[in-house]
């Protein structure tokens, strides 16, 4: 459907809007907190800020930390701010209108500020303000809405009963938030139906292929109002409070999930008999209008730094072909004598190499952080105290990837997340790589070092770019061999399959949107180059597709950051610190890789001049593994702890 051209009017009121779509295009229920605490009115000019600059600016990242919080109060509620609880983010046209209005005056505020006042760490802090309200603008210059409010891999199906399980739930205060919340739904799913026509209106439609499942999503949630995640807080309404009170909040809960049915419905046949007839047939974001220079700034954003996409492509090319060839010895160590794509099939099949017992899984888990935490000093010269759970996924999402982080607050544990469905497809040799990734010294270590840095604004604390959160942890895979992990082939081969997959991603994402790629040129690449079954690879194509760009983040950051690393060790020589470089990538919380490069640049001037570090105390170093035997598949038949994995260890406590 062609754009069309709107009345002067309606130009300026599209302009405000477009300035929304970063607040758009973050959770629609993104968290942030709810009651009445309103904030002051915003400044006209930084002169009405406190008089000196350092304050100006501490006094503007509140207010806009404030705004964030009332504004989204699903992130609030994620972040553990629970004033904001009983409501959802303005998801309408209109609530957007007031989100780009807010963006736009804290720029003009920030750009007030003389950045020379400030000390390091404060002007970091502004330049980071600065370039996320441009970032966001950016964006929005493009599209002036959310372009993509729901798809069978994203949407209120699956953020609604996740935020639900992020409440808390003790107190009839409690309760009373999520009711509200239940009540509060209809009227978010109005803005998301608004969305949805507004991108009928002008040819910003999602793909056919990524909406064709949405109405069954949709159905499956409404069906399972009483029974589901949404109304599981109404089936566990706890003893403390009286009996009469838990009868009234269990009516109160009835009637609101009755109310939601329709709302639900009404979406369902939005999808069904509006956008889905108008869903494009295409699937590359460069099918848009102005959609090379669509795709060329989601790239940019996803990536933190100035690669093209052609450039990417032929990094992931290059990088493929590295990764297949380091896989040869690995596969050699275990024996097997065969083709790379035969041991691929044998890897990922055989029944030796999986666990039927999901408590084993866990266990499994939790003895090679406890591995990991052992060898941590080795590596790490700050190591958060808080505790890393580990427990089975409980969520609507149970049959995606094998485990996930899930941050933690003031009220909730950090926890390692571990699928526990379909076994089958659950591998051994996958343990190590995810438990290092997602857990230490993956996302729990970067997130709660981050937590811990003193004097750093709230939105520094909490901020997420992911080409260097998912480029930290893609790195932190790789340090399995320093961290006494990976002694044995077959967990070598799975961290190499899962850095060869992040490496694919670069091709593929930019073969979609980029080069004209089908969906199933993508698909036989991924199946002719991975170690992914077929299944997982289907999954992968649809998210590259859902959300372009985003599969780029892995891989660049890491890459990045091995590049740091490795210019470090040539500058510095005797004197490089491993844990002193580890500080310089984490001590100054998230940053954009442009950023993150300039800092350790920094970080490396100071050390050339530093004397040589002493070396770190010793942890216990494991006991080689044993190799299996030779043969074609030389997997001990029961499969125990020990022989793929080393000796059992104890749960960290």
């Amino acid at each position: 459907m062609p754009r069309t051209r709107l009345p002067a009017a309606r130009q300026r009121a599209a302009r405000l809007l477009a300035a929304a779509l970063p607040l758009l295009l973050t959770p629609l229920l993104s968290t942030s907190l709810s009651i009445p605490l309103l904030l002051a009115p915003l400044p006209a000019s930084a002169t009405e800020l406190p008089a000196d600059v350092p304050s100006q600016a501490r006094a503007l990242f509140e207010r806009d930390w404030q705004w964030r919080l009332k504004h989204q109060p699903a992130f609030a509620t994620a972040v553990g701010d629970h004033r904001y609880d009983a409501q959802l983010a303005d998801s309408s046209l209109a609530g957007a209108l007031k989100a780009a209005e807010h963006e736009r005056r804290m720029l003009e505020l920030a750009r007030q500020l003389d950045p020379a006042q400030l000390n390091a760490r404060e002007r970091l802090s502004w330049e980071l303000f600065v370039a996320d309200k441009e970032r966001r603008l950016a964006v929005a210059a493009v599209v002036p809405f959310d372009p993509q409010p729901i798809s069978v891999q994203d949407g209120i199906q699956f953020r609604f009963p996740r935020l639900v399980a992020q409440m808390p739930y003790v107190t009839e205060a409690d309760y009373r938030n999520y009711l509200a919340r239940l009540q509060a739904l209809p009227r978010h799913i109005d803005g998301i139906v608004e969305q949805l026509h507004e991108g009928m209106r002008t040819g910003w439609v999602a793909p056919k292929r990524i909406m064709a499942g949405v109405p069954d999503q949709l159905r499956s949630l409404r069906e399972h109002l009483a029974d589901g995640a949404v109304s599981a807080p109404l089936r566990r309404l706890p003893a403390t409070i009286p009996e009469e009170v838990r009868a009234q909040l269990a009516a109160d809960g009835a009637a609101a999930l009755q109310a939601l049915a329709p709302a639900l419905q009404k979406l369902e046949d939005v999808v069904r008999n509006d956008y889905l007839p108008a869903a494009r047939p295409t699937i590359a974001a460069s099918s848009l209008p102005g959609g090379p220079s669509w795709y060329a700034l989601l790239v940019k954003n996803a990536t933190t730094t100035a690669l093209t996409p052609a450039e990417i492509h032929a990094l992931g090319l290059k990088e493929v072909a590295r990764i297949r060839a380091e896989m040869a010895p690995a596969i050699q160590r275990t024996g097997f004598r065969g083709t790379l794509p035969q041991f691929f099939v044998f890897a990922r099949s055989d029944p030796r190499l999986f666990t039927t017992d999901a408590d084993a899984l866990l266990n499994r888990y939790r003895r090679t952080l406890a591995r990991v935490y052992a060898h941590l000093p080795l590596l790490f010269a700050t190591i958060p105290p808080d505790e890393l759970a580990v427990k089975p996924l409980q969520d609507a999402q149970a049959g995606q990837g094998g485990a996930a982080y899930e941050a933690g607050n003031a009220a909730r544990m950090a926890a390692l997340v571990v699928n526990t469905a379909r076994l089958d497809t659950r591998p051994l040799w996958e343990v190590e790589t995810l438990a290092l990734h997602e857990g230490v010294p993956g996302h729990h270590l970067q997130v709660a070092r981050a937590q811990a840095i003193p004097d750093l604004p709230p939105f520094r604390r909490n901020a997420w770019y992911a080409a260097y959160g998912e480029g930290w942890a893609l790195y932190a895979e790789g340090l399995g061999p320093e961290l006494g992990l990976m002694r044995d082939p077959f967990s070598d081969f799975g961290r190499l399959a899962d850095e060869l997959l992040r490496a694919a991603r670069l091709v593929i994402d930019t073969g979609i949107h980029a080069r004209g790629w089908t969906r199933q040129q993508a698909l036989d690449y991924l199946n002719a180059t991975t170690a992914n079954p077929p299944f997982d690879n289907e999954a992968e194509v649809d998210r590259a597709i859902a959300h372009p760009g985003e599969l780029l983040a892995y891989k660049i950051g890491q890459l990045r950051i091995l590049a740091l690393r490795r210019k470090a060790q040539a500058a510095l020589g005797g004197r490089f610190d491993v844990r002193a470089f580890h500080e310089a990538v984490l001590g100054q919380g998230a940053l954009p890789l442009d950023l993150l490069e300039r800092e350790v640049e920094r970080w490396i001037a100071t050390q050339a001049t530093q004397p040589p570090p002493a070396p770190p105390a010793q942890g216990p170093d494991p006991a080689p593994l044993p190799v299996p035997a030779q043969g074609s598949a030389q997997v001990p038949d029961q499969m125990p702890d020990q022989a793929l994995f080393g000796a059992p260890q104890p749960a960290p406590g």
